[in-house]
């Protein structure tokens, strides 16, 4: 159904990666890992990759520092969106949304089932829209960032993408608010 138009010209975006754990290390970061290599196959730029502990006001830190940023336009974090007492991403993220992008989580739970059967109703995966920078959580395991990337992510971040990408909405994102000074 995701249709890739090639006379249209793709648009590279800028993409910082997060993983939230309190656990891991860049050496044993593979869901970060695999994510970085997906984001560079596709022909995105990683402007930035961090591990931040499982605490809401690091991640709102990490995330607010990163949408004030005009160098990042995407930020993509993993891990923290399940439902133990130590799974705060998307609260984190609930702190620094201005809109909510429900579709998505609903899109990766739609096709995270497909794999994984009842067991996709644990994730919290959650998107939206924050000073014109697209935030997207996703899972923690190797296999849902896979599966967000593969499926979801790398067309709705392809520019050729038809019959409609969130690429093309990104000179839009900032309309009605105050300051404008980011992504312009």
């Amino acid at each position: 159904m995701s249709k890739i138009d090639t006379n249209r010209p793709f648009l590279p975006v800028r993409i910082a990666v997060m993983t939230v754990s309190d656990s891991r290390t860049l050496e044993t970061d593979t869901s970060g890992a695999a994510l970085v290599a997906r984001v560079e196959a596709a022909g995105h730029t990683v402007a930035a990759r961090t591990i931040v502990s499982d605490d809401t006001d690091l991640i709102a830190a990490q995330l607010s520092a990163w949408i004030a940023d005009p160098l990042v336009d995407v930020v993509i974090t993993n891990g923290g969106t399940g439902v133990t007492g130590r799974d705060v991403t998307p609260e984190a993220f609930e702190r620094v949304m201005e809109k909510r992008i429900e579709g998505f989580g609903e899109l990766f739970r739609m096709l995270s089932y497909q794999k994984i059967g009842t067991s996709t109703i644990q994730s919290r995966a959650v998107a939206g829209v924050a000073g014109g920078t697209y935030l997207f959580a996703l899972p923690g395991s190797t296999g849902a960032v896979k599966d967000g990337w593969d499926d979801i992510l790398v067309f709705q971040l392809d520019s050729r993408h038809r019959p409609c990408n969130f690429v093309e909405l990104m000179p839009r994102l900032r309309e009605g608010l105050k300051e404008t000074s980011h992504h312009d």
